[in-house]
Formats: structure tokens, sequence, C-alpha cells
């Protein structure tokens, strides 16, 4: 039972060691440093999404964060590794996708249906406004109206006798 438990402890030492690895990199310059930390936080990790290569722990974003330092040490431009980012991964790396007939789409698909559900929801009352008014009669014709004087005043007289 001791062996079992010192190997199960034994295992966990070493996934804790495993993800406690650390990048480390040499730069030249303080800038060099701050351009990296501004690159890898800008540019997106395709497997987790929401997050930054600066921040994500995936195999990816580590390879990621590796090609940014070496495109880096080779004296690339930040605008030339965006771009080669960019070319690998597609837009969706960047957090600022730039205009294109597909992100156009993304925009008004739901523009279009937030307009389309007030046009709807106005034409609803609309119809059932009308419903309600057709349902209430307007006036009443000349026959109606003497029908009810004379059911009024046969109450009225009928009244009259059960009170004397």
């Amino acid at each position: 039972m001791l062996k079992r438990i010192s190997f199960i402890l034994f295992g966990m030492a070493l996934t804790f060691i495993a993800h406690a690895t650390i990048d480390t990199y040499d730069f030249k310059s303080v800038e060099e440093e701050q351009q990296f930390r501004e690159l890898t936080g800008q540019l997106r990790c395709p497997k987790c999404q929401n997050n930054s290569i600066a921040d994500s722990n995936a195999p990816i974003a580590t390879d990621m964060r590796e090609k940014v330092y070496q495109l880096m040490e080779q004296g690339k431009s930040r605008q030339e590794i965006i771009n080669y980012m960019v070319d690998r991964y597609g837009n969706f790396v960047t957090y600022e996708p730039p205009l294109t007939p597909a992100t156009i789409i993304l925009w008004l698909i739901p523009a279009l249906c937030v307009v389309s559900g007030a046009v709807a929801i106005v034409m609803l009352s609309r119809r059932h406004k009308r419903a309600v008014s057709d349902a209430t009669p307007d006036a009443l014709s000349a026959e109606e109206q003497k029908r009810l004087q004379q059911l009024l005043s046969d109450e009225h007289s009928a009244k009259g006798r059960k009170s004397s």
C-alpha cells in the first residue's frame, strides 16, 4: 500500500514539473523584450481562442511564442511578424481582424436579426390592436338603438312595479 502511494506521489510531482516549464528568452535590449511582450499579448492562441499566446499554456501557443522570438532575432519588424502569423494561422490570430466580406457578414447577420425582430414585434402589435378594435362594436344602428331603449324601459318599468 505504501509503495502504491509513493508511486502516485511521484507521478503527481512529475506532472507538476511538466506544467511548471517557463519560456526564457534572451533579449538584446529592454525595448526588444517589450516588443516581444506586446506581440505575444496581441496574438490570439488558435486553440484557447480567448487567450493570447502570452497567457496560453497550449503547445501551439508555445510554438508561436518561439516563432515570434525567432522572427525578432532575424530582424523582422512588428508588422512582418503579425503578417507571418496571419498567413500561417489566419485572421483569427489577431484580436482586430481586417474588414473583409466574411467579417462584414459576421456583423450584419446579428444586426439583421435585431431589425427583423423589431419589425415583427411592431407588425404583431398592430395586428393585435386591429383585431381588438374589430371585435368591439363601433356604433349601434338605429334599429339596435331602438331595441336597446325598449329593453331599458321594460327593465325600468319592471323595477318600478317591484318597488311599489
